[in-house]
């Protein structure tokens, strides 16, 4: 069986865009064109790979499983390309990065620029997902690597791969003068009472709290929503509400802003900050260097813990 990478690349457009003719203006085709090579490609498979309607189009279960295997052919080969063109041009390679929101603001932004400091011929294409987006990313090849915080209850596929590098847990952020600043130990059900200071919708940790609220029968008291753990202190400094914050985030806020920091005692705060990557996957070679860099340092990135209020 024989498989042309541009009838691929015209099919995951396609997919994308829920839409031959949409498929067809990314690849500068006609409509025409694009259909007949989806045709083509449906015969060759000997399956449907599409429903078509008036609104569209919209995967069979063939489909999306060609959509998973065409993402990794297509990923794999611009490596192969990435490669071999930085013994021409001394380029290096081009990484996409999922990652979550801790990873995002907290740390990646300090290990990219030492990494890129030395790497001229390197880019990085990072973005903030959700935890399932992430594992997802990486799994069906849309990502190199994955970067999050695992929890209790997380479970990561056996095709992928994890490497732990540090560990983080979560705390409860309040006003100095908050009532719960004196107690010595504190659950996330006594921190539904009051309202919170939570991030923006598309944060992995906002969607997890509203689960584990869920769980207890109560809804996470939101007061306001923010983007970034430094307007989340400042919020919670000003007495607006509590936060549940990454204790890293936490204590380094502290350092500044008049802000109690109490210690979660329920299990699920403790979080194991892993990068996930394939199984049978070959990583590039500077995705590679960049997870090396990034263990070297679990040391670095590995937060003191503090009790502090």
């Amino acid at each position: 069986m024989h498989f042309d990478l541009a009838d691929l690349r015209i099919f995951v457009h396609v997919a994308e865009e829920c839409s031959l003719t949409a498929g067809a203006q990314r690849v500068h085709l006609s409509t025409a064109a694009v259909s007949t090579r989806i045709k083509a490609l449906e015969h060759q498979l000997n399956n449907r790979l599409f429903y078509r309607s008036s609104q569209g189009v919209e995967l069979t279960p063939a489909g999306d499983h060609l959509l998973r295997h065409a993402r990794l052919i297509l990923r794999q080969v611009e490596r192969v390309k990435s490669d071999f063109s930085g013994y021409a041009n001394g380029a290096m390679g081009h990484l996409r990065i999922f990652a979550n929101t801790t990873a995002v603001i907290e740390f990646m932004p300090e290990v990219l620029a030492d990494f890129l400091a030395t790497r001229p011929g390197v880019t990085v294409d990072l973005q903030e997902r959700l935890t399932s987006d992430i594992i997802r990313g990486v799994l069906d090849g849309t990502a190199d690597m994955g970067v999050l915080g695992i929890m209790v209850g997380i479970e990561v596929p056996p095709r992928l791969k994890t490497l732990p590098f540090s560990r983080d847990r979560l705390v409860l952020a309040t006003p100095l003068d908050h009532p719960l600043t004196e107690r010595q130990e504190v659950t996330f059900e006594d921190a539904l009472d009051f309202p919170h200071v939570a991030l923006h919708e598309g944060s992995t940790l906002f969607h997890f709290l509203k689960t584990k609220a869920l769980e207890l029968g109560k809804q996470l008291p939101v007061r306001i929503q923010v983007f970034g753990f430094e307007s989340a202190c400042r919020m919670i400094e000003a007495g607006v509400g509590v936060g549940i914050l990454p204790e890293s985030c936490a204590l380094r806020y502290q350092q500044n802003m008049r802000l109690g920091v109490r210690h979660l005692s329920d299990a699920w705060a403790y979080r194991e900050r892993s990068i996930l990557v394939r199984q049978e996957g070959v990583l590039p070679g500077c995705a590679q260097e960049l997870l090396d860099t990034i263990v070297a340092r679990k040391q670095v990135l590995q937060p003191k813990l503090s009790h502090s209020a």
